[in-house]
């Protein structure tokens, strides 16, 4: 998708309102460090550093149509707990949500706790109940998706096979989008699609699309007689089959399997992709947006989800972000703003790796600075160079500098192997952006004493350390402006 693409589906989200339907959870995710092993069974011990707590399942859909714009509400059933009260406020908290949850006294609201070190899962542990939902509690959710349907273009039925999704539930859904004259779109986690009869999309990925047709998904062409077999059992408008990163296949009635590779990015956790999906494709189609721009849409905010931790939304800024530096050189997508550089940092960081940060002018990069920037990165796994702005290095340098501007400084440094990141700064010192990035290691030259280090007191009090560069003699950018003024004058003289 491209950036006037972009703009404007996003221009369109506002104002359109989606009916989100299904399985509410509540997701725990647990962090902590591992450094020892129990004396009382052969387990790690988790020393927990911190705790969040979001909606999951249909509540993560919901979360993700109103971070993209949209309206959106949400039915589901909780139950007569803590945790519902917790999931009655982290609703109440989202803003663009609507909550219209039912209460069934006899069952737990789903709870998942996951236990988080280092980047990898250490455990989960569940809290549910499956069975289906029945008498007043099925009655009332039927009664309540004929209300909150109303008005709404799309309605997401987000099915996790936690029993709340029963057939009268489906019948319902189809009913009360031909009375509004929405779409019906399904994420399922069932192994027989049937049930849901014909709504206009279902959304399966290739795994679940195998299990559910017995037949291999690997390749192209396996997919799209899987897709063809699909379509003879069930009674769905279209399919639209998710494939990691292989992209998408979509499968419409009577018209030919069409393939939507999708843009390479790093993954870091998929928990909660499939609900971004579902949600910017959702909104999308309630903007009216044709399939092929849904889809891509969808794809892009599945891009940056996966690339964050836990699961968590995706802005409009993000994904305008994401566009953008998908068409920029290497080194251009290495300069990031004070807000990426914390969003980066915790990518890094919650896979282990070890954060360094330094700073300087770098006016005319010289071999001092090769230097000394690959010293620093020998320190860390990831190397942040904070850059003064020009108004920066004049005030702190005086007229006549930088001799080279911002945009040059920057590219050039983010062109070195030995940097991850740049991030330009104002401030006369980096002392917020040591703050936003609370690296493990600060560098500066040795030309300056540890308490000399702006932040170095800030870093060793969260357990950091401060590293002291060697500089290599004879280079500098005073001395390069001195050798090259020498020269100018002499030639003049000649």
């Amino acid at each position: 998708m491209d950036l006037s693409a972009l703009q404007h589906l996003l221009g369109l989200a506002p104002g359109r309102r989606v009916a989100c339907i299904g399985d509410l959870m509540v997701d725990r995710f647990v962090y902590g460090d591992v450094s020892r092993v129990s004396p009382e069974a052969p387990i790690p011990v988790l020393a927990r550093s911190r705790e969040l707590v979001m909606l999951g399942a249909a509540g993560n859909v919901a979360r993700n149509v109103a971070a993209l714009g949209g309206t959106v509400a949400l039915t589901g059933v909780v139950g007569a707990d803590p945790e519902a009260d917790e999931a009655l406020r982290l609703v109440a908290a989202e803003d663009g949500v609507e909550g219209h949850l039912v209460t069934d006294a006899g069952r737990p609201t789903t709870l998942k706790t996951r236990f988080v070190s280092g980047g990898q899962q250490l455990l989960r542990v569940d809290l549910e109940a499956s069975r289906a939902v029945a008498g007043d509690v099925e009655q009332q959710l039927i009664r309540t998706i004929a209300q909150l349907a109303q008005g709404c273009g799309v309605i997401l039925l987000s099915d996790y096979g936690k029993g709340v999704v029963t057939d009268q539930v489906i019948a319902a859904c189809r009913e009360a989008a031909q009375a509004s004259g929405g779409k019906v779109v399904v994420d399922s986690k069932a192994r027989s699609f049937g049930r849901y009869g014909a709504v206009d999309l279902i959304k399966p990925n290739a795994a679940e699309l195998a299990n559910a047709t017995d037949l291999p998904t690997g390749t192209d062409t396996e997919i799209e007689a899987a897709l063809a077999r699909a379509l003879e059992l069930w009674e769905a408008r279209a399919i639209l089959v998710t494939r990691a990163a292989k992209g998408m296949s979509l499968a419409v009635r009577g018209q030919p399997v069409r393939h939507f590779p999708t843009q390479p990015r790093e993954v870091f956790d998929v928990s909660g992709a499939g609900d971004t999906t579902l949600a910017a494709l959702g909104l999308a189609l309630a903007a009216e947006a044709p399939i092929e721009d849904a889809i891509a849409f969808a794809q892009l905010a599945a891009g940056v989800a996966v690339s964050k931790v836990g699961t968590a939304t995706v802005s409009p800024e993000e994904l305008v972000e994401a566009v953008i530096s998908a068409h920029l050189a290497p080194a251009e997508a290495k300069i990031a703003t004070a807000q990426r550089m914390a969003e980066e940092v915790a990518r890094w960081r919650a896979k282990g790796l070890r954060v360094g940060f330094t700073n300087g002018c770098f006016d005319i990069l010289h071999k001092g600075h090769v230097a000394y920037l690959t010293q620093a990165r020998s320190w860390c796994d990831r190397l942040i160079v904070g850059l003064n702005s020009d108004e920066s290095v004049r005030a702190l340098k005086g007229d006549g500098r930088p001799v080279n501007d911002l945009e040059s400084r920057a590219l050039v440094l983010a062109g070195l192997g030995s940097v991850d990141l740049v991030v330009p700064f104002e401030e006369s010192t980096p002392i917020r952006l040591i703050e936003g990035a609370r690296p493990d290691v600060l560098i500066k030259g040795a030309d300056y004493s540890e308490d000399q280090v702006v932040g170095g007191d800030l870093v060793k009090a969260w357990g950091g350390e401060v590293k002291l560069a060697q500089l290599v003699d004879g280079y500098s950018t005073t001395a390069a402006i001195a050798r090259m003024t020498k020269g100018k004058t002499n030639k003049e003289q000649a």
